[in-house]
């Protein structure tokens, strides 16, 4: 006889007034698919989509694991690995970023997480450490001939900066095929919806009421740096998505030192702002933008303000 328990289901789907929810945890963030409408039946079918898509992202290209396409590459020691096109279009996605950023945007960067550990304490690296890993990092090195990679031995991609907000798009791409309702993926922050319109967001609203309950405009909270939400604002269509420092820094003598390093120095952007947020089509785009905002320092508002889109800054 089988005594075994069943396992838990991987999300959970619940019922609010005009729109269902179904939740579940990704690429160490909160996921949810908000879908409208009161059908429980669809919102968990959907669910299941969405769930499925983050699972295979996450497993195809996190840096943590050690089997996937990322870990064969990064351990090749100079070898050329076949790649898929989904990797290679992400490749080329981030080759376009590297060059229209100057070098600031790059996905071989992540090395300097060696060195580097954001934990809000005052335990900054020694510059010779950096001075080590500096070698490691640098796009231009990087090898693409046909179908297939190569890396230079030590050196390593990283698509964490584009991946989770990858994931928000594909997983509402396949959402959105099997349904008309109105649709919304948020994971961890960085969101889509499946609004007709361009993308915009139609008003701030600072009580957090509105439509959206019924129709395709959903309240959406801006996190202030410090914690609790900085503004609420009423979303349509298209993405959106956050860059910030506001759990990941280090403090020294009254100097706040974010994540977002520069891989030309090694070192976290100087005068950053504290967070970034960016209205585009997509949110891979929404993220993208937001990040070189980031990396522009001081200069992110007048970077935003040149690319036309919608954006709040918080110092």
């Amino acid at each position: 006889m089988n005594t075994s328990a069943p396992a838990s289901p991987p999300f959970t789907v619940s019922a609010h007034d005009g729109y269902c929810a179904g939740r579940f945890t990704a690429m160490a963030s909160p996921c949810e698919l908000l879908v409208a409408g009161d059908d429980l039946a669809l919102a968990a079918r959907l669910t299941r989509i969405v769930h499925d898509e983050a699972l295979r992202i996450e497993a195809k290209f996190s840096r943590y694991r050690r089997d996937n396409i990322i870990a064969q590459i990064n351990r090749a020691a100079g070898v050329p690995v076949p790649v898929d096109d989904e990797v290679l279009r992400l490749l080329a996605y981030a080759d376009t970023c590297w060059k229209i950023s100057g070098g600031a945007f790059d996905i071989t960067s992540g090395v300097l997480r060696r060195a580097w550990t954001f934990d809000g304490s005052d335990r900054l690296p020694p510059q010779h450490a950096i001075d080590a890993l500096l070698p490691l990092v640098g796009w231009e090195k990087v090898r693409i001939d046909g179908a297939t990679v190569r890396l230079p031995a030590g050196m390593e991609i990283d698509f964490g900066g584009i991946g989770k907000e990858y994931a928000v798009d594909r997983a509402l791409q396949l959402a959105g095929a099997g349904t008309d309702r109105a649709l919304l993926v948020n994971f961890g922050g960085d969101l889509a919806c499946n609004g007709s319109a361009a993308p915009a967001l139609l008003a701030e609203d600072a009580d957090g009421s509105g439509e959206h309950r019924a129709t395709r405009t959903w309240t959406v909270g801006v996190e202030a740096p410090g914690g609790g939400v900085a503004k609420t604002l009423r979303f349509r269509a298209g993405a959106l998505a956050t860059s910030g420092d506001a759990r990941r820094f280090l403090l020294k003598d009254g100097v706040r030192y974010g994540h977002i390093l520069d891989p030309r120095t090694g070192w976290p952007v100087r005068e950053a702002p504290r967070s970034v947020t960016v209205v585009a089509a997509t949110c891979i785009e929404a993220g993208t933008l937001s990040t070189l905002a980031m990396l522009r320092g001081r200069e992110a508002e007048a970077f935003l303000a040149a690319q036309g889109v919608q954006h709040w800054i918080l110092w």
